[in-house]
């Protein structure tokens, strides 16, 4: 039996699944981003139920449809994306088609209509907030950071990050410790 979760987007996530589940006294085979494995075993709909409870609690929720499913997998996967270090440079749609096994004109119709946004602005607010998490680990150059998330220039990252945060870089890195950050969920 497999649970699908709603905002399950980094290890930390998985981390307090995997603690729910133990304070549940539920033997899960895996525990992966979007998705709990519980293999052969069935939860019966009590078990369910309190799980569901706890999840929520933390901001986490129950994924019962197809289409729900398949969107929580495309936002994980241009998180994926997004968050990778590969210099290999492959188009999110041909990712994202690749990893979901759908046509990318059908992944992004469903994700607009459902999500009220473009993958295409999901994606630039998800390389905002990793701009974002590079400028205040200042271990990089602008120009680096641009590189690094596929900008074809510093000045195409500066519009775009002044677009969507309404601050330049420079700006955003003074203002750093102000507490400007959004957690990728909430994205």
């Amino acid at each position: 039996m497999k649970i699908h979760i709603k905002n399950m987007v980094c290890d930390r996530c998985r981390f307090v699944v995997q603690n729910i589940l133990d304070s549940l006294n539920l033997a899960a085979v895996s525990v992966q981003l979007g998705e709990v494995d519980f293999g052969a075993a069935e939860i019966d709909t009590q078990q369910l139920e309190q799980f569901r409870n706890k999840i929520e609690s933390v901001g986490f929720e129950l994924i019962n449809d197809k289409k729900s499913r398949l969107i929580a997998k495309l936002r994980q996967h241009v998180i994926e994306f997004v968050r990778k270090d590969s210099l290999e440079k492959v188009k999110l749609s041909e990712f994202l088609a690749s990893r979901l096994h759908h046509d990318y004109s059908y992944l992004s119709k469903l994700f607009s209509s459902v999500e009220g946004v473009t993958i295409e602005h999901f994606y630039i607010s998800q390389k905002i907030e990793k701009t974002k998490e590079l400028l205040v680990y200042d271990e990089l150059t602008l120009t680096e950071i641009s590189y690094r998330l596929g900008y074809s220039s510093v000045a195409h990252l500066s519009r775009q990050f002044k677009k969507i945060t309404g601050l330049t870089p420079s700006h955003f890195k003074q203002l750093r410790d102000s507490g400007r950050r959004n957690s990728i969920d909430k994205v």
